[in-house]
């Protein structure tokens, strides 16, 4: 267990963030339409993620199944939308003929997760976020662990840098939470700062 929590913890370390990571963020930040999330098995349930963390920061956003788009999801798609691709290899056929099919309908921008050299989403891709080289602590070799781990931080660090361009409060946070945990803990702070300044 502590080898995988180290080859994670190294693989993401490992992320080189350059020009092309603070470009990314000036694109979702300038975006006039929404972000449009896309990928397929693991890296799929990141996209999904990484749209419903945009949400709740303040940021319209929806995951777009690349299966489903073939039979009439691609009507989210619009001229003025960001789509974020997440794909490991980069050779998912599917992704793939979303991002082509995409830029047939007018999308705005494309921004590509992916780390293998030869993928073929860098060439899909206006920017490209390098995973760096990966080696998976599974004993086989195969199970996406380090991978996923060094693509859900990407995703975040996208998602909280811009939410610190966009100003976005504690407030506009509240908003958005206002069921569970998050929420209540919100609403009681903000309760306690009403009483306070309205208390004689």
């Amino acid at each position: 267990m502590q080898a995988v929590l180290k080859a994670e913890a190294e693989a993401i370390n490992a992320v080189v963030v350059n020009d092309d990571f603070v470009s990314a963020v000036e694109v979702m930040q300038h975006c006039q339409g929404k972000i449009l999330t896309t990928g397929i098995g693991k890296a799929g349930h990141i996209a999904k993620k990484f749209a419903a963390t945009l949400c709740s920061t303040a940021t319209p956003a929806d995951f777009i199944h690349p299966a489903e788009a073939a039979h009439g999801d691609l009507g989210l798609v619009g001229n003025k939308d960001v789509m974020i691709a997440f794909s490991t290899s980069g050779k998912s056929r599917e992704v793939l003929e979303i991002l082509e099919m995409s830029r047939h309908l007018g999308v705005d921008k494309i921004i590509g997760v992916t780390s293998h050299l030869d993928s073929q989403l860098r060439e899909h891709s206006d920017l490209i976020l390098d995973m760096g080289t990966i080696s998976e602590p599974c004993p086989l070799g195969l199970t996406p662990s380090a991978s996923m781990a060094v693509m859900l931080a990407i995703s975040d660090a996208l998602a909280l840098a811009l939410l610190e361009q966009k100003g976005v409060t504690r407030e506009d946070y509240g908003l958005r939470h206002h069921g569970g945990y998050l929420g209540r803990s919100e609403e009681r702070r903000v309760g306690k700062e009403c009483r306070s300044r309205w208390s004689p």
